[in-house]
């Protein structure tokens, strides 16, 4: 039976403390799947390559939930005839994103013994988040993965600042044509970028380095995922007859986009291929958001799933994505000193449990002390500013 629009309020207001169990339950496996396909490049059991093969797609996942979380905060702020305010946008930003990835940064360049491999790259690369532009994998294969934080990052910069200019503008729901040109316009840069630096290097036994340099790591590569993330946002704040229809085919949707990921996944079989770059990045974007769509619905059976494990590894997520190769590197060259077979699964069951006990660790001596010093911060503003209206209603 579907939804009424009163009982289908739970994806209009998506903020910092806004929960929805479907979220944690994609995140948990998004954090997963990225784990499994890091793994793979430490010592492993043989299966994990297996099942790992496509967990690159878990950042996409990450990307799809960034996308739809942090525009569904500002549409959210829109469709209430708020205004934007940059500074509490840069500010709750930084508290979340900047302290524990400045502890790991630290970690990295002041213990070369954590490096898992490869070299560092330059520090300011890491500091300006301009490390996925001209990354060579092969050279600089250390802390690699903060690749994905440096595309989210300059999203966060450049998307406020987009909705301010379209306010300015008064473009209104015109706003998506732009959201379909970037979309269409990553086929053309991959297309052009496959043409002049990868079809030259087939044959070269960097091929690899130069597919992650060129095709997956820029961030003009990789806006799919966000922009199908900022598209459900968008429809499910400003479209309700649209939400309302979803809600009440959620499950269908769900399956819509289990099978449109799979299909994504024969796509990809290849890792660094044309397909994957040109076709499977799309489509991979497409399938997580409908997936998302669907469990974010009152009506899906996802909605209302509840699970310690995946509430705990959601809400771990980004301690773990930072901190997991250095813990799987450090505890592998300890046990493996003692005796203990890298290749094991005992040596991987190890591992993970020392990676979440890391991350538990950066959780609560991070991370929560910096959201409490944002959340005070932000109590201030929000106080400074009350003062103000209410000296200027009095005058």
């Amino acid at each position: 039976m579907p939804e009424t629009t009163a009982n289908f309020q739970a994806t209009e207001n998506i903020g910092d403390k806004h929960k929805l169990l479907g979220l944690d339950n994609l995140r948990a496996i998004a954090i997963s799947y990225v784990l499994l396909f890091h793994y793979q490049f430490f010592g492993h059991p043989a299966w994990v390559r297996k099942v790992a093969r496509f967990g690159w797609s878990g950042v996409d996942l990450f990307f799809v939930l960034s996308g739809f979380l942090i525009t569904g905060q500002l549409f959210a702020t829109i469709a209430k005839g708020g205004k934007i305010s940059l500074s509490e946008f840069f500010i709750k930003r930084f508290f979340r994103i900047i302290p524990p990835f400045l502890v790991v940064v630290i970690l990295y360049v002041s213990l070369p013994s954590v490096r898992e491999w490869g070299h560092l790259s330059p520090l300011w690369r890491y500091l300006t988040f301009t490390l996925n532009f001209g990354l060579n994998l092969k050279e600089e294969g250390t802390f690699s993965h903060a690749w994905s934080l440096c595309v989210e990052e300059q999203f966060y910069l450049v998307l406020p600042l987009m909705f301010l200019l379209f306010s300015y503008l008064k473009a209104g729901k015109k706003a998506i044509y732009v959201i379909i040109a970037l979309f269409l316009g990553g086929f053309i840069i991959r297309q052009w970028n496959w043409n002049h630096f990868i079809v030259p290097v087939l044959d070269d036994d960097n091929y690899g380095a130069y597919w992650n340099e060129y095709i997956y790591y820029p961030t003009y590569n990789r806006l799919d995922s966000l922009l199908v993330g900022v598209s459900i946002a968008g429809i499910y704040t400003f479209y309700p007859k649209i939400k309302e229809w979803i809600n009440a085919r959620s499950n269908w949707v769900l399956l819509i986009g289990v099978v449109l990921l799979v299909i994504a996944g024969f796509i990809c079989k290849g890792y660094s291929t044309y397909n994957t770059g040109m076709w499977g990045f799309p489509l991979v974007g497409l399938s997580y958001a409908l997936i998302l769509a669907a469990v974010v619905c009152p009506s899906s059976f996802v909605y209302h799933f509840k699970s310690f494990v995946t509430s705990w590894l959601a809400t771990l997520s980004y301690s773990i994505y930072l901190s997991h190769k250095i813990v799987i590197h450090v505890t592998q060259n300890w046990l493996s000193s003692l005796g203990m077979n890298k290749d094991s699964n005992l040596m991987m069951l190890v591992s993970m449990i020392a990676v979440v006990a890391a991350a538990l660790v950066m959780r609560y001596a991070i991370e929560q002390p910096a959201l409490v010093l944002r959340n005070r911060i932000l109590g201030k503003i929000k106080v400074r500013k009350e003062l103000r209206e209410a000296v200027a209603f009095e005058s």
